[in-house]
């Protein structure tokens, strides 16, 4: 009707967004369970308002974590 299709509507992008930034999330708890063991709640909360760009760089920084004092440094320098 209008000339436009679902996939270029606003709220078509904005869902997909979130919808990537939930599959990150998930993705990097998963690995970070993984690597420094059982995440705290508060941990939990502070990944969870992390932006899609923040969750990316976590996920090459925690490569190098060893234990969750790593993770915990990393996201105070995020200012979480």
């Amino acid at each position: 009707m209008l000339g436009i299709t679902l996939e270029q509507t606003r709220v078509y992008q904005e869902a997909k967004e979130e919808g990537r930034e939930e599959e990150a999330k998930s993705l990097i708890l998963r690995q970070l369970t993984r690597r420094v063991g059982e995440l705290p709640e508060s941990v939990r909360i502070q990944i969870d308002t992390l932006s899609l760009m923040q969750l990316e760089s976590l996920g090459e920084a925690l490569l190098d974590f060893s234990n969750l004092s790593d993770l915990e440094v990393w996201l105070a320098e995020q200012g979480q």
